[in-house]
């Protein structure tokens, strides 16, 4: 048996911030997603209790293997009924595959382990093919509605920053984000990029020491402090122009300009950087393969794709970048570059005026040392 407290909400993005250690999420999640199951990983969460199927069959989504790797118990597909039987801050205990309230049973489901995750990922995998084919689909699509912004930049909207012929990083709260952004402080120091943070990501880039330039995104996940850091504004708005994270900026003084596109938020910033003549993007937390953009589960994830074609040779994958700037020097190379450092000193020292009268004075010092040593014998 579990027990804890509970934490709902039906945004997993919105909860993560509100969990403690041993909290009980309750999400409304159709096929985790690695970035989410990340964050409830990070959240040190007790248990995770979904009201839909975590694996629905569609694709092999990588979120619940990674929760049971972690250790966390996952129980899904409890049915939409368990958000109106549970109040947030309730204690609940977890028997089995049943949640229990009270002591009162109020909803069973699917609880998995690693063989159910594992077969369920491989019944995943034989659908793949119709996936494939509904995202060539998307991309299609989103290429006709988005045609004039992807090949004209047109709807790109004026910023102060400056970004021609200078580096830009964007930084997404995804996939090993901080562990990229701790490989990349070399180039950061070096080449001292325009820092872009996508929604949360401008608090990824405060939490490790940096201030963001910009800030693109719908600004539902992005914190107040981060908003209020200076940084240049752009929220994105949906094609009619409507921008409903334009009120919380405009609540918190700060001046912002919107970016109307069907695209995703890290493709807007991806497309900023182009248009305003970046010469080197690189992305942090970005979505690059072909199964972390069936992983995401979303039609939008076709603007990616297409967004990655227009950025073409300037966008960089952070890994890439940090293993090629990473500077990794073995203990015997550096012990071996000390001493011929301090060999070369000692023979300049031994060559120089000063140093022969030096060593002159060293030398009768220590004839003087031995004489007494040998007088006293």
């Amino acid at each position: 048996m579990i027990k804890g407290i509970v934490r709902l909400d039906r945004r997993t993005k919105r909860l993560v911030g509100r969990l403690r250690p041993g909290d009980i999420a309750l999400i409304d999640h159709l096929d985790l997603d690695r970035v989410a199951a990340d964050a409830l990983v990070a959240a040190r969460v007790g248990a995770v209790i979904n009201a839909k199927p975590s694996i629905s069959g569609r694709y092999p989504n990588l979120g619940p293997e990674l929760l049971v790797k972690a250790g966390i118990p996952l129980i899904d597909d409890l049915g939409e009924d368990t958000f109106q039987q549970v109040r947030d801050g309730d204690v609940v205990t977890l028997d089995g595959n049943t949640v229990l309230v009270a002591g009162q049973a109020i909803a069973h489901g699917v609880r998995h382990d690693a063989e159910s995750v594992a077969k369920a990922m491989a019944d995943a995998r034989e659908g793949l093919s119709e996936q494939l084919e509904a995202f060539a689909a998307n991309t299609m699509e989103y290429l006709k509605l988005e045609r004039e912004l992807l090949l004209d930049g047109v709807g790109v909207p004026d910023i102060t920053a400056k970004l021609a012929g200078r580096h830009c990083l964007i930084v997404v709260r995804g996939y090993d984000y901080k562990a990229d952004l701790d490989a990349l402080r070399p180039y950061i120091r070096v080449f001292k990029p325009v820092l872009i943070g996508v929604d949360g990501g401008a608090d990824a880039l405060i939490e490790v020491g940096y201030t963001p330039d910009l800030i693109v995104g719908d600004m539902d996940s992005v914190s107040d402090a981060a908003l209020r850091c200076g940084a240049e504004i752009v929220v994105h708005a949906y094609p009619d122009g409507h921008a409903p994270g334009l009120a919380r900026v405009n609540q918190l003084n700060v001046p912002a300009v919107t970016f109307p596109a069907a695209a995703t938020s890290e493709d807007l910033a991806m497309l900023l950087a182009d248009e305003k003549g970046a010469s080197l993007i690189v992305a942090v937390g970005t979505h690059a393969t072909l199964v972390e953009f069936l992983d995401k589960g979303r039609s939008g994830m076709a603007s990616t794709f297409l967004t990655r074609l227009k950025v073409g040779g300037k966008l960089v994958d952070a890994k890439g970048v940090s293993r090629l700037y990473r500077q990794s020097t073995s203990g015997s190379a550096l012990a071996l570059l000390v001493l011929s450092a301090v060999a070369a000193m000692a023979a300049a020292f031994a060559v120089s005026t000063v140093g022969k009268a030096y060593l002159g004075v060293v030398a009768e010092w220590w004839d003087s040392l031995v004489f007494g040593v040998q007088r006293l014998f």
